[in-house]
């Protein structure tokens, strides 16, 4: 007869007890990241960004709360100060709670990312789901109607991928089965992403006859022939101007 105790015993992943025993699973999960398919969606996210394609992100609970964030990133933190550039076209779908409300008390919780996109989706612009299990219906949801409206589909989570895989043409499974892990790494994930777009844009730029100062508070991105780098504080001015300032 098998022994039911021993085998809860062999399977049960170690407990996480105290700050260290937390930190020690960081290690491990950042030497199985998928590193080759984070370099696709950050190409992806570029490659829509040069076309003007629009980018809608969208997830429930803490995955809402990366879906702003990230969004914030990528619209806010991309700008070219001074010029005219043209800017990432991103939304999140977590932020309009009338209409998140309105669809879900109307219609039903799971169809309120999908619901939007059928506002605004047009081919070939980018659905983003965030989903720690991979299994959150609503995301689901969306990313089936993001296939039917011919989008191109990028998932972020954890475990195993749940069901995201299946309706992603690029997918980031972090490989980690505690959720907590899984959102931090969500968050290193789509910061190396918006790291690595913003590095290519100014690249071009520099490339186009501008320069930007990279380590300084605001990012500037101006003519060399109207300002110098001196024009703007850098990094360590910005850290010695908040320390008086408290």
């Amino acid at each position: 007869m098998l022994n039911t105790k021993l085998v809860l015993r062999l399977t049960r992943r170690p407990e996480t007890t105290d700050s260290h025993s937390y930190f020690e699973n960081y290690g491990r999960v950042v030497a199985e990241l998928p590193y080759a398919n984070i370099e696709l969606v950050a190409d992806t996210l570029h490659r829509a960004y040069e076309q003007e394609r629009r980018v809608f992100l969208f997830g429930n609970g803490g995955s809402a709360a990366l879906a702003s964030h990230f969004a914030c990133d990528l619209g806010k933190g991309t700008t070219q100060p001074g010029k005219h550039y043209k800017r990432f076209r991103v939304l999140s779908l977590t932020d309009n709670i009338p209409l998140i409300t309105a669809w879900a008390n109307d219609v039903s919780y799971d169809q309120v990312f999908a619901e939007q996109l059928r506002n605004f989706l047009q081919p070939g612009d980018i659905a983003f789901g965030i989903s720690g299990s991979g299994c959150s219906p609503n995301v689901l949801l969306a990313l089936q109607a993001a296939r039917e409206l011919n989008a191109f589909n990028i998932g972020l989570t954890g475990f195993n991928g749940g069901k995201m895989p299946g309706l992603c043409d690029l997918c980031i499974i972090i490989p980690a089965h505690n959720m907590q892990i899984i959102e931090d790494f969500q968050l290193s994930i789509t910061h190396a992403l918006f790291t690595m777009v913003r590095h290519r844009i100014y690249e071009a730029s520099r490339r186009d006859g501008a320069w930007i100062q990279e380590d300084a508070c605001v990012p500037a991105l101006n003519a060399v022939s109207s300002h110098g780098q001196n024009d703007f504080p850098s990094a360590q001015q910005c850290s010695a101007a908040e320390s008086s300032s408290r």
